[in-house]
């Protein structure tokens, strides 16, 4: 009997573990953005039936993030709850394509309209227009997605990539609700003078044409641009939601002053669509991806079950 017994607690420990590694697969996509390819990754339920069509996720990490962290924390978990759910590098980030820049002349295009030139491969810049054109893209490519229903795409955003989310969503009526965590909601931060010279400058050919090693954030990864982020305040587009919004903080952000964009989001838009706001207590910006995570995870989850599973 003990033998039984001990082998039946063994089963015991071992079986969600199992259960854990058997509960989703993924296979590896490729989205085009604006004429660059993006590296993803499409997790599902395992055991998804071809015809059957799923809610969807697409998750979109924040300033110098990759979706190899995504992969691993994140998309097992929302697929095991039973959604597609799409991650994917920004242009210029982890394994995706760079944006190319021509620094000499134009060459004349052949017959076929092709050229031959030298090129400036872009990488880890944090541009707010063109990885909200990837998001976008990473939309419809989702919509195309035979295992998903194109009437349920939900997005999940983090830090940069949740005011991303929020701006997509008030530009786009195919979102069904979204989820945004730990986030500035808008860029007043940035100098406009310095911004405004910059464009100047760039404008001029008097600097790069493309910001590459300037202007860098302490502990953040890349090359913000400037000049773009200047007028980038998805805060002050509240009133074209439509949409569920889920806004989740923590309570000690080093990053974030959450009570001027978190909690001030959720000021601007509670009497106007379903909205919740959580702060999750005794945590800093970069502890929710670890002791925070499956916390708000979990409220996540409990988000999209309600708005995005139901037709």
């Amino acid at each position: 009997m003990k033998k039984i017994s001990s082998v039946f607690i063994i089963a015991l420990i071992l079986l969600p573990l199992i259960h854990q590694s058997w509960a989703f697969e993924s296979r590896p996509v490729n989205i085009w953005s604006d004429g660059t390819r993006l590296s993803g990754d499409l997790f599902y339920p395992k055991g998804w039936r071809s015809g059957v069509k799923l809610p969807a996720i697409i998750l979109c990490h924040g300033w110098g993030g990759l979706r190899s962290h995504l992969n691993k924390d994140y998309a097992p978990l929302f697929a095991k709850a039973g959604y597609a759910v799409l991650t994917f590098d920004y242009r210029g980030w982890g394994d995706s394509d760079s944006r190319l820049v021509i620094k000499d002349k134009m060459p004349k295009p052949d017959s076929n309209g092709q050229v031959t030139v030298r090129a400036q491969a872009i990488r880890e810049l944090v541009d707010p227009r063109d990885q909200v054109e990837d998001i976008i893209n990473c939309i419809h490519f989702m919509r195309g997605e035979p295992m998903v229903d194109p009437d349920r795409i939900g997005l999940w955003g983090t830090s940069n990539g949740g005011r991303h989310v929020v701006y997509v969503a008030e530009h786009n009526q195919r979102v069904k609700c979204i989820v945004a965590q730990v986030s500035a909601y808008h860029s007043r931060w940035v100098s406009k003078q310095k911004a405004e010279k910059q464009g100047i400058d760039r404008a001029r050919g008097e600097i790069d044409p493309v910001p590459q090693g300037v202007d860098q954030v302490p502990s953040l990864k890349g090359t913000p641009y400037l000049s773009r982020m200047a007028d980038y305040h998805p805060i002050d587009f509240v009133e074209r939601l439509k949409i569920p919004v889920l806004i989740i903080d923590v309570e000690n952000d080093e990053l974030i002053k959450i009570k001027e964009h978190g909690q001030g989001l959720y000021e601007l838009i509670k009497d106007k669509v379903p909205a919740k706001y959580e702060v999750i207590p005794g945590i800093t910006h970069f502890e929710i991806y670890s002791k925070g995570r499956m916390q708000a995870v979990k409220l996540a989850i409990d988000w999209y079950d309600e708005y995005l599973k139901k037709k």
